[in-house]
């Protein structure tokens, strides 16, 4: 009967935390130059502006999915979050041009595993903005998502705390 009555108020509800995939400037979502993004159409998260040139698993995963340009993977955790990892804003233009994708879809990979290997540099000379975003797609399921905005963070620091329902 308590335990009913502290969901109720939001209390003892499970929280989730979400490692960075990415190193680099954690900014909100709302500041990406993508309307769907920026609306969180897809999803709540953040989104970081890398300083680095690969991602790599934030928690043990599936993979779900894998674009076939390379640009961007989707991922069930063991934690229950399903995340969609963007590099880069219509960086599908460029047909897998500068990625390289390291893993398979439906393989299950461990944390801090190298998913997507990128060169941020050219991608940049092409004319493309790098931001990538990272959105929890089953954000519904979680009371609230908050992220580590304002942040400069490394691979597999905490980017985003999810609290359930």
């Amino acid at each position: 009967m308590l335990s009913g009555l502290f969901k109720t108020f939001g209390m003892r509800s499970k929280r989730n935390t979400l490692l960075s995939p990415l190193a680099g400037k954690v900014i909100p979502l709302s500041e990406v130059n993508d309307h769907i993004f920026a609306a969180g159409l897809l999803g709540q998260g953040v989104a970081i502006e890398p300083s680095g040139n690969h991602v790599v698993a934030p928690s043990d995963s599936k993979i779900e999915a894998i674009f076939p340009t390379g640009h961007a993977v989707a991922l069930h955790t063991n934690e229950g979050m399903d995340v969609l990892i963007h590099v880069g804003l219509d960086t599908d233009r460029l047909d897998g041009k500068y990625f390289h994708v390291c893993t398979a879809i439906g393989q299950n990979v461990k944390k801090g595993q190298v998913l997507i290997e990128f060169d941020r540099q050219a991608i940049k000379d092409a004319g493309f903005d790098v931001t990538a975003p990272i959105l929890i797609c089953n954000s519904v399921e979680f009371s609230s998502i908050k992220g580590n905005v304002g942040s400069t963070v490394s691979e597999l620091d905490e980017l985003i705390t999810a609290r359930e329902r």
